[in-house]
């Protein structure tokens, strides 16, 4: 199994989502945000995580 594909870093995260680092950052201080994982002092994110996090933040708009 290939985990590179499966966990990413915050700084590919900020650059994919378009979240800022800062904000990343701030968001797990504060307990919110997107679900990650730390061992030590590296953090990861579960793509599959992200995704769902970002689908469950999607608008649908109506057509005209």
């Amino acid at each position: 199994m290939d985990t590179t594909v499966l966990y990413r870093n915050e700084r590919e995260i900020a650059k994919l989502t378009g979240i800022s680092l800062s904000s990343l950052r701030n968001n797990r201080s504060l307990k919110r945000g997107l679900p990650y994982i730390k061992i030590g002092k590296s953090i990861r994110y579960n793509m599959s995580d992200v995704i769902n996090y970002l689908e469950s933040h999607r608008i649908v708009t109506k057509e005209i």
